[in-house]
């Protein structure tokens, strides 16, 4: 299982991303450019203590991903373009779990190569989740289906 950024506009939600990925056990992928000055430095400093746990790959670009990624898992795309509750959906332990730029979503061209393209319902009148909170929700269900969340350590 990986989750991948398509493009973050806000620093913030790629440091609770890293947070996230790294509590998770789960890769992140962040596919550039963004909008905002990203350097090796910067995920340091966004993932905070977290840097050591944290597994992220960035990508020049769409192009670089879908090279990179090829053969790795089915293209789940999360998008408020899409029909198929994303609870309803069979998750493998390989897939790659897609979310858009805050601002924008993803281009057309993203949209025509997903394998799947999931929907996290919302009440009537309501936009859409934060990035991090529908990532937090998208993995949560993906990781239960496949039993893939970490082994807890007992206390002591």
């Amino acid at each position: 299982m990986r989750l991948a950024l398509f493009q973050p506009d806000i620093p913030q939600n790629l440091g609770a991303a890293i947070r996230l990925a790294a509590c998770l056990g789960v890769p992140l992928d962040v596919i550039e450019p963004c909008g905002f000055p990203l350097s090796e430095a910067a995920i340091r400093r966004a993932a905070m203590d977290y840097d050591a746990l944290a597994e992220v790959r960035r990508h020049a670009g769409w192009a670089s991903f879908r090279a990179e990624t090829a053969g790795a898992g089915r293209l789940v795309l999360f998008t408020t373009r899409a029909a198929e509750p994303f609870h309803d959906f069979s998750f493998a332990p390989s897939d790659i779990l897609l979310f858009g730029r805050e601002s924008a979503g993803v281009p057309d061209e993203v949209h025509a190569v997903a394998d799947a393209r999931l929907l996290i319902p919302l009440t009537p009148g309501a936009r859409s989740l934060n990035l991090v909170t529908a990532a937090t929700l998208a993995l949560g269900e993906a990781l239960r289906q496949t039993n893939g969340f970490p082994t807890p350590v007992p206390p002591g």
